[in-house]
C-alpha cells in the first residue's frame, strides 16, 4: 500500500511537472508605424475695436490712433518660421494702417509695420514654440489730405517658413 502511494506521488508530481512545462507564456509582436508632420498654426483673438481718428494739433497732420487688446497665439515644432500680415483691399489714399505683434520666446517682433496688400514680415526667427495672448496693437494713421472715410480691411496672419 505504501509502495502504491508512493508511485502514485511520483506519478502526481511527473503529470504536474509536465503541466508546468506545457503552461509557458505566449507573447505576441506588432511593428506600430508613426510620423510626425510639420505643424504650424497661428490664430486670433476676436475683433479689434474700432480705430477712429478724431484729433489733430493745429498745422500738423491728424493724430494717429492706435488699439490693442487683441492677441495671437502660434504652435510650430519647425523651425525658422515667421509671421507675415497683409490687407485684403488697399486703404483709401492718405491712410495707412500699421500692426504691431509681440513675439514669442527666442523670436523677434518687427515691431509696428505698415500693412498693404502684400505680405510684410511681422514677426520672425520662430521655432518649435507653443505660445497664447502674444499682443496685437493696431495704429491707423492719415495724412491731412485723407478724406473723411469710414470702413473695414482684413488682417491676414500667414505663418510659413523664415526664408
Amino acid at each position: 500500500m505504501q509502495q502504491q502511494l508512493r508511485m502514485v506521488s511520483v506519478a502526481g508530481m511527473l503529470v504536474a511537472g509536465l503541466g508546468l512545462e506545457t503552461l509557458q507564456a505566449q507573447t505576441a509582436s506588432q511593428t506600430v508605424s508613426y510620423s510626425v508632420v510639420a505643424v504650424s498654426r497661428v490664430s486670433v483673438s476676436g475683433p479689434s475695436a474700432p480705430l477712429a481718428i478724431t484729433t489733430a494739433v493745429a498745422g500738423s497732420a491728424p493724430t494717429s490712433a492706435s488699439v490693442g487688446g487683441t492677441t495671437y497665439a502660434i504652435t510650430t515644432n519647425e523651425t525658422n518660421q515667421k509671421i507675415t500680415a497683409s490687407l485684403d483691399q488697399a486703404l483709401p489714399s492718405g491712410l495707412s494702417l500699421a500692426v504691431a505683434l509681440g513675439a514669442p520666446m527666442g523670436a523677434s517682433s518687427a515691431g509696428a509695420m505698415q500693412l498693404g496688400t502684400a505680405a510684410t514680415d511681422v514677426v520672425t526667427g520662430i521655432s518649435t514654440v507653443s505660445a497664447t495672448a502674444l499682443p496685437i496693437v493696431y495704429t491707423l494713421s492719415a495724412t491731412s489730405t485723407a478724406s473723411v472715410a469710414s470702413g473695414s480691411r482684413t488682417v491676414t496672419f500667414t505663418i510659413t517658413g523664415g526664408m
